[in-house]
């Protein structure tokens, strides 16, 4: 059972499932139309240091100078975002943060990586819940282009996702993974 005191954000933070019909709702509407209308002009811009304030406005904090993000740039929320120092994020990446990620300090991300922190379970009756669940990249990272990385995952520490994989479990630090599923091919 929910906490009504709490805004549905904070509840997706707590790790509770949330019914799509649910009140709380018409929040997620206000903020992603914010999102989606922020979005627009930071994917119009060829400044990076533009790119940079408008994504610490739709997060709601401030970027370190030191990050680095190639626009287009997608996200449906922001607000479940947060960032480290001397991190790179190439063009054409999708987050869905409405449950959390957590990009620590000195990641890459390739292009056209997907991250979702979101879920839906398979049962019909259910199906129109949302899921949240975190996801947490560690320090020095390396994500593939063309990785897809689903809720709860953490990446370990100095590991690497290879080019096209679907991060379904945890990874170990200091490791490469590759494959759908992804898979320990290498210690590194």
């Amino acid at each position: 059972m929910s906490d009504s005191k709490k805004d549905i954000f904070e509840r997706f933070r707590s790790g509770e499932s949330v019914p799509m019909d649910d009140p709380g709702y018409s929040d997620i509407r206000k903020r992603t139309k914010r999102t989606f209308r922020l979005s627009s002009q930071m994917n119009a811009s060829g400044d990076i240091n533009k790119v940079r304030n408008l994504l610490s406005e739709i997060i709601g904090q401030p970027i370190d100078t030191s990050t680095v993000i190639f626009p287009p740039f997608y996200t449906n929320y922001g607000g479940g975002i947060s960032l480290g120092r001397n991190v790179f994020i190439n063009h054409g990446c999708s987050f869905l943060d409405l449950g959390g990620i957590t990009i620590e300090d000195d990641v890459m991300i390739g292009p056209r990586v997907n991250i979702t922190s979101e879920d839906h379970p398979v049962e019909v009756d259910t199906r129109k819940t949302l899921v949240p669940s975190k996801v947490v990249i560690k320090k020095n990272a390396w994500i593939g282009a063309g990785v897809t990385i689903l809720p709860g995952v953490t990446v370990g520490e100095n590991s690497v996702v290879g080019a096209g994989a679907v991060v379904t479990k945890d990874v170990p630090d200091n490791c490469v993974v590759a494959g759908i599923p992804a898979k320990v091919i290498k210690a590194l």
